[in-house]
């Protein structure tokens, strides 16, 4: 989701940092949709953690990579090994293929890693420098990842940026594994006239922002001056932390109480288990000072996706 939607706005922009793009490689597990641009667009598919596919996709030298590929937190929970494959071995495989590249190249690499790398018990409010504790396998792979990338940017073998993304909400399209999935489907299924089923108790309180907010996420950190990060190559992105039950509130105050009562309540153990380890509320002062944005509330949150999702209708 997040993918296509930088997709879009690439096309649209055309150019990234004041240059103009002059080809763009898009690449998933499943032969990505390349749309209509005014440069070249090659659309690759490929299991990237298998042995030798990275180095097919690093032999253009791309001057920026996007690094977006992860198995979700559900399922990197059920299939350890599955995780652990893509979303460790995939990972050291890129970084290792743009190594090997050597004569100087040295890309800006963007992860995308997650809330997910901290673990409980929490502060009030973390800070960048709150240590990494994951309680769940796809935490564990991501904060490796964090550790690959600032390791690989200190030995100059890329100029890499990681940016942890809070929960995206509202997102687009089908529910997918994701243990998170809930905070939207609340939202997502009940705007579009279905019912949705919430899994958690309504004071789970949780970080969100934008699909929007993510895509300017990527784009501002694949254009940050990263001299000013020093060797502190990861940090917690801008979020809005609100409980569930002022989710739903929102949801109410903006699309009525028709709307808001197509939410089932059905508790899922293991997904309250799972929420019950991750952080709530976050204090993203440096990626602000960085030039990092994101929604103050969550009503914002709901317009946008009426906007950008559902042509600003909604089902009655």
């Amino acid at each position: 989701m997040v993918g296509r939607k930088l997709t879009e706005r690439l096309v649209k922009d055309g150019q990234l940092n004041g240059q103009a793009i002059t080809r763009l490689v898009l690449h998933d597990v499943i032969q990505p949709e390349a749309p209509q641009a005014s440069f070249e667009i090659a659309a690759l598919a490929s299991d990237f953690s298998q042995p030798g596919e990275a180095e097919k996709l690093i032999a253009s030298r791309p001057d920026v990579i996007f690094h977006l590929a992860a198995i979700v937190s559900g399922e990197a929970e059920a299939d350890l090994e599955k995780g652990y494959r893509i979303n460790l071995d995939g990972t050291r495989f890129l970084f290792d293929a743009i190594r090997h590249v050597g004569d100087g190249y040295c890309p800006r690499l963007v992860f995308t890693s997650s809330i997910a790398v901290f673990g409980a018990p929490f502060p009030d409010a973390i800070g960048d420098e709150f240590f990494l504790t994951p309680l769940t396998s796809y935490g564990t792979q991501k904060a490796i990842g964090e550790l690959l990338l600032a390791d690989y940017t200190r030995r100059g073998f890329f100029d890499g940026i990681g940016i942890r993304l809070p929960t995206i909400c509202v997102r687009p399209g089908k529910p997918n594994k994701a243990a998170s999935g809930f905070f939207s489907s609340i939202i997502r299924e009940p705007l579009s006239g279905q019912e949705a089923v919430l899994p958690v108790a309504e004071d789970v309180r949780h970080a969100h922002a934008s699909p929007r907010s993510a895509v300017g996420f990527l784009m501002h950190a694949a254009t940050l001056d990263t001299a000013r990060l020093g060797p502190r190559r990861n940090l917690t992105m801008p979020s809005v932390s609100v409980t569930v039950a002022e989710q739903i509130e929102s949801l109410r105050r903006i699309a009525g109480e028709k709307v808001a009562a197509r939410i089932r309540r059905e508790p899922d153990a293991d997904i309250m288990r799972m929420v019950a380890g991750w952080p709530r509320r976050f204090d993203a002062g440096r990626a602000q000072s960085l030039g990092f944005r994101a929604e103050t509330s969550f009503d914002e949150i709901i317009r946008l996706h009426i906007e950008d999702e559902l042509a600003g209708k909604i089902a009655g």
